[in-house]
């Protein structure tokens, strides 16, 4: 320090030192913070949304595990984007950043029309157009950045809908209502193509849009190796929605 009449102020070789301790500081804090948020016992920490982790994420695990059952994964389940507990890796829907971060393209999708069986037949559903009167399920909320239905009838070149409108924002309670029959719903068809193949959901119209958005996998910058080995697992898997979806139970 240099004494001053009303004071001390750092010299250059003080202002150099305190840089140095204060990224030492926030070093230590980041550690710890990271060390606080991971899980006991795991050697991989991933956060996905409710939906991605139970459609998507959760029914490969098995098949990962049985070729590296040495590596322990912990999921980090949620439907709003934080930065708490600092993840290895993050399962992200929406633009591929560009921030010179470890960002993947995981998989682009598909948006369809979805309903419970029975569903199109009950309201005479045949085309996008007689979607526009019937009771249709939307996503509401400041986290959520899923394409909308006026999104999707816009872009099929239709005005947008005027019938019932059942507003939730959580899309696995969204997905529940539809399967409940209580409106029709859009669906991501590499995250809902197992509940049509079980019969739980079927597509109302032949037609569907190109997501606008792409789920992609951020890698934390001191991920561990064993991180980048199920990050790497993990792009191989994106190929995408799987083909042979029926529409209402027809072919």
């Amino acid at each position: 320090f240099t004494r001053q009449y009303r004071g001390v102020e750092l010299t250059e070789a003080g202002a150099w030192l305190f840089v140095a301790l204060q990224r030492g500081l926030e070093s230590i804090s980041d550690a710890v913070q990271e060390l606080r948020g991971r899980p006991d016992a795991a050697d991989v920490t991933i956060q996905a949304t409710t939906a991605m982790s139970a459609f998507w994420l959760t029914p490969r695990l098995s098949a990962f595990w049985q070729s590296h059952p040495d590596i322990v994964v912990s999921q980090i389940v949620s439907d709003v984007a934080t930065t708490s507990g600092r993840p290895d890796l993050a399962i992200r829907y929406g633009t591929l950043p560009d921030d010179g971060g470890d960002h993947s393209l995981l998989f682009r999708d598909r948006i369809l029309a979805v309903g419970a069986p029975g569903y199109a037949e009950r309201q005479g559903i045949k085309t996008p157009a007689d979607l526009l009167r019937a009771p249709l399920i939307h996503m509401s909320g400041e986290e959520a950045r899923w394409t909308g239905w006026a999104d999707w009838f816009s872009t099929l070149g239709l005005t947008a809908p005027t019938g019932r409108r059942l507003t939730v924002n959580n899309y696995m309670i969204a997905l529940q209502l539809a399967q409940d029959s209580a409106g029709a719903v859009l669906g991501w068809e590499g995250l809902v193509h197992p509940l049509i193949e079980q019969g739980r959901l079927s597509v109302l119209v032949p037609d569907s849009i190109p997501s606008p958005e792409s789920f992609f996998l951020t890698t934390h910058p001191r991920a561990p190796e064993k991180a980048r080995i199920f990050r790497d697992w993990l792009l191989s898997q994106g190929t995408g929605a799987p083909d042979g979806l029926v529409q209402d139970g027809r072919p």
